[in-house]
């Protein structure tokens, strides 16, 4: 009986020790992958929009944005990365229609919501 008994501890203190492998694991992906995601925010948001002439805006995003503008005026160019963004003031809102090199749009948001998120007057 006293050898069942060891056995029994020997597994217990096994499936114990894999039990904290395990745990330590799962600690260590979860801790790694809010790392990461704290990074990749940070960056994000140090991705600044630096306002532009329209003269430096390529004739394709042009045209797309006054296409967008209809009834509208383009109050200002913003360059974003590789992207372009054409703030339009229409009936008096302001919408950012972001659009890559080609005049293809890639999204629109409201320009006084984005400014207020980030405590910036416009």
């Amino acid at each position: 009986m006293s050898t069942q008994f060891r056995t029994i501890l020997k597994s217990d203190s096994q499936n114990l020790t894999d039990m904290k492998t395990k745990n330590l694991f799962t600690v260590a992906v979860i801790s790694a992958g809010l790392a990461f995601g704290v990074t990749a925010q940070a960056k994000e948001e140090k991705h600044e929009e630096q306002t532009i002439n329209s003269s430096d805006v390529p004739a394709a995003v042009q045209q797309a944005a006054q296409a967008e503008a209809k009834g509208g005026t383009i109050v200002r160019w913003e360059k974003e990365g590789a992207n372009f963004e054409a703030v339009i003031d229409k009936n008096g809102k302001q919408i950012g229609v972001e659009m890559d090199a080609n005049g293809k749009v890639l999204s629109k948001h409201n320009e006084a919501k984005e400014h207020k998120e980030k405590g910036e007057k416009y």
